[in-house]
């Protein structure tokens, strides 16, 4: 089926025009000697200097000349103490498509299994999976703050962060010391580092160009030191505009970032960062097989005003902003840090009954009128996180306190698409319209209160242990005139607690040779779908916070020519929440749990010429404890491999990622499997002097992904509404992006 007349069209051509023109006369530069940008410091971040800041002490290397760090797409660290993967500025620059994202990012890490249905960063990824723990079971945090839907602690990938606003990402498969904080260290931890502010002034423009009428408009502003204490600025400002691969599923996204840096002294470091996002897009919910093979591999949605799959009827409204206010202090043997922040996310959604044509149209007004569901999900957090470290004895002292509270509104309510008007079929001798056609109308909070300590014992001058305890304490509670999946209401609250010990050892063989070995406890707080019962209490003395019990051992490797890094794991995943009917009402227990193994490796060989050769790859199993079936979202295995050429002005990669065969769900013997498929992805960049007044250099390049064209069925998407069809998601098809960025003054 061929593409769509745009949905959304971009700043129109006198916008573009004069965007390149811009770019043309004035843009900004990474160091050419050294294009990859080193990751924040532990003062950038606002973090002591300890082994959970591994990923940006340990392994970026920056110096002169170009080293396997700075060319590695991933790689391990040298002060690590459990299995991460560093993904550096470098290839999030040159790799990733301007419209994506931090998803875009671990996509190449071993273990990491994604899915971009609609193209890079023009849709949320519907699966993001590391070792097999889906979103949801991991915490994803920016510049050290957690960030999350407090109901089942997923994330939006594309509702707040531009790559362009990203310095670095971090993938960490383990649950971390008791310092990791989050209300989802069960699986890990995706680290999304900001942007810091540059030396010099410069304004850098750019402009990119891409498939499916593809636009990005954006500019870098930053302003160098412009006090006699140093303040400097960084401000991004970013707009994007895309039809999306699959039919009528446009996008529309405009975002700002700004980050401030005050020294306050020589020890003492104030931050101000904030960031606020809009998003407009067409949200279809996958196809049938039948339908990919009526219409084509690429159906999303259709131009019908009569169907519950038009696009004007599938719709997302989001406005998303964060800040916060970091101050890091160090002095006679302390260091001090705090983080108070807020976000918001605020989503108005619009989509039809069942837009993939099982449910036959008619509302409480006529037989043929269209039925919908407009929705709204609007949250606000506030939180603190404090951290406190003092040198003590042969090593070092850690505490600190993470507080967070987090306020939701949840409403969901039958629609007339046809009339734009609520359709009273729920609850139709309700006393008002509106309680005659909730499907639910909720308000619900989370409070967190996580405090930790640790000690790191430095045993010799080459080895390290660290041991430690976290506690949490969660606080669910909720006011619902209409509950979900009951529509009763209910008011009720509920507080759980945990207590995560950690252990972990750390040793140096020599400068270059590193390793450790890790036992954690990690946990993942209970889900609001634990309430969504008419009474929870009958499930309150079966259910207990899921957790996971993780020993892992790995080693490191690193000097100028080779980053090399392995591991190997097991993780014990207890109290697995699973829910049956009695008489028709909803219980939840504790199902067991599943059994987690697996291999890691991956590394970066310099071969000369500037000519590099990176590889990953990983085995994984994952098998549920009470029938041995295959956890679902699983592969048995990733890979990568690429070729990267980085010389002087020019940069070449081709980089394949492999992932192996998975299941759609638990059900492993009754199931499709997903085959396993492989995409590559080309890219190439110049950075040249246009002998141009106040431009530093010019940069062109182009990505061309997928290559070789591979649209296969990668995820299952979910089911339809009537009948319980399968609906799937598949590889978006070739395309590309043509980028122009300058480096001004």
């Amino acid at each position: 089926m061929s593409q769509p007349m745009p949905v959304f069209r971009s700043c129109g051509a006198a916008l573009l025009a004069l965007a390149i023109a811009t770019a043309l006369a004035s843009p900004v530069r990474a160091d050419v000697t050294n294009p990859a940008q080193p990751a924040s410091t532990a003062a950038d971040t606002g973090s002591a200097a300890s082994p959970q800041d591994a990923k940006n002490l340990g392994a970026v290397q920056v110096t002169a000349a170009t080293t396997a760090s700075t060319i590695a797409p991933t790689q391990g660290s040298m002060l690590a103490t459990e299995p991460q993967s560093i993904i550096g500025s470098l290839y999030l620059q040159e790799n990733i498509a301007p419209t994506g994202d931090y998803t875009d990012a671990v996509a190449i890490s071993p273990s990491v299994y994604t899915v971009t249905p609609n193209g890079s960063g023009l849709m949320e990824s519907a699966v993001v999976s590391i070792r097999g723990f889906q979103d949801g079971q991991y915490n994803v945090t920016f510049d050290g703050i957690p960030w999350m839907d407090s109901n089942d602690f997923t994330h939006h990938s594309t509702s707040y962060f531009t790559n362009q606003e990203t310095d670095s990402v971090t993938v960490d498969r383990g649950p971390g010391t008791a310092s990791t904080l989050g209300n989802a260290t069960f699986g890990g931890t995706i680290t999304v580092d900001s942007i810091n502010p540059r030396k010099q002034f410069g304004i850098s423009p750019y402009v990119s160009l891409g498939s499916w009428a593809t636009a990005v408009e954006g500019a870098r502003i930053d302003t160098g030191s412009f006090t006699g204490s140093g303040t400097s600025a960084v401000i991004n400002l970013q707009n994007s505009d895309s039809d999306g691969y699959l039919t009528y599923a446009g996008q529309r996204r405009q975002s700002v970032f700004a980050k401030l840096v005050q020294p306050l002294g020589e020890n003492t470091t104030l931050t101000f960062a904030a960031m606020a996002n809009k998003l407009d897009q067409y949200v279809p919910f996958g196809a049938t097989k039948a339908q990919i093979a009526e219409f084509g591999v690429n159906y999303g949605l259709n131009n019908d005003p009569t169907s519950q799959a038009y696009y004007r009827y599938n719709k997302d409204e989001i406005n998303t902003n964060m800040g916060y206010v970091g101050l890091h202090s160090a002095f006679d043997g302390w260091t001090i840090d705090n983080k108070a922040y807020t976000y918001g996310y605020n989503h108005f959604g619009f989509n039809g009954e069942d837009p993939n044509g099982e449910t036959p149209n008619g509302t409480f007004y006529g037989a043929t009128d269209v039925p919908g569901q407009h929705m709204r999900n609007t949250n606000r957090s506030w939180g603190d996180i404090f951290r406190l470290s003092k040198a003590l004895g042969p090593g070092e002292v850690r505490t600190g306190v993470w507080y967070d509270h987090q306020d939701d509104i949840r409403w969901l309510y039958e629609f007339d698409d046809t009339l734009d008007q609520l359709n009273p079929v729920v609850n139709p001798g309700a006393p008002t319209l509106q309680l005659a056609a909730a499907d639910r109308r909720m308000n619900d909070t989370l409070v967190t209160f996580q405090p930790y300590l640790e000690y790191q014992w430095n045993l010799t001058d080459n080895a390290y242990f660290i041991g430690g305890v976290k506690y949490n304490d969660f606080k669910r509670s909720i006011d619902a005139p209409v509950n979900q999946k009951t529509g009763t209401p209910l008011t009720y609250s509920k507080t759980w607690n945990a207590t995560l010990p950690s252990a972990s050892f750390h040793y140096a063989f020599s400068s270059s040779w590193t390793a450790y070995a890790q036992w954690a406890k990690g946990y993942l707080a209970p889900n609001l779908n634990l309430l969504y019962v008419p009474n929870p209490a009958v499930s309150d003395s079966a259910v207990a916070p899921e957790k996971t019990t993780n020993w892992q051992l790995g080693t490191t490797w690193t000097n100028d020519n080779l980053t090399l890094s392995g591991d190997v794991y097991k993780i014990n995943f207890n109290n697995f929440v699973q829910k049956h009917n009695v008489g028709g009402i909803s219980e939840f227990y504790n199902g067991g749990g599943v059994h987690y193994t697996g291999l890691e490796l991956e590394g970066t060989y310099m071969v000369g010429g500037g000519l590099s050769v990176y590889a990953n790859g990983s085995l994984n199993r994952a098998i549920q404890t009470t029938d041995n079936a295959w956890n679902a979202n699983t592969p048995h295995k990733t890979a990568a491999l690429g070729l990267i050429y980085s010389n002087g002005p020019a940069y070449v990669s081709l980089v394949d990622k492999f992932v192996g065969k998975t299941y759609y769900t638990a059900n492993a013997e009754n199931d499709t499997p997903i085959g396993g498929y492989a995409v590559t992805n080309f890219t190439a960049s110049y950075r040249f002097d246009p002998h141009i007044a106040n431009v530093k250099d010019l940069k062109i390049g182009v990505q061309l992904n997928n290559i070789f064209d591979n649209t296969h069925i990668n995820a299952l998407a979910g089911t339809t509404g009537a009948d319980g069809t399968p609906l799937y998601w598949t590889i978006p098809a070739r395309n590309f992006n043509f980028t122009i960025s300058a480096d001004l003054f």
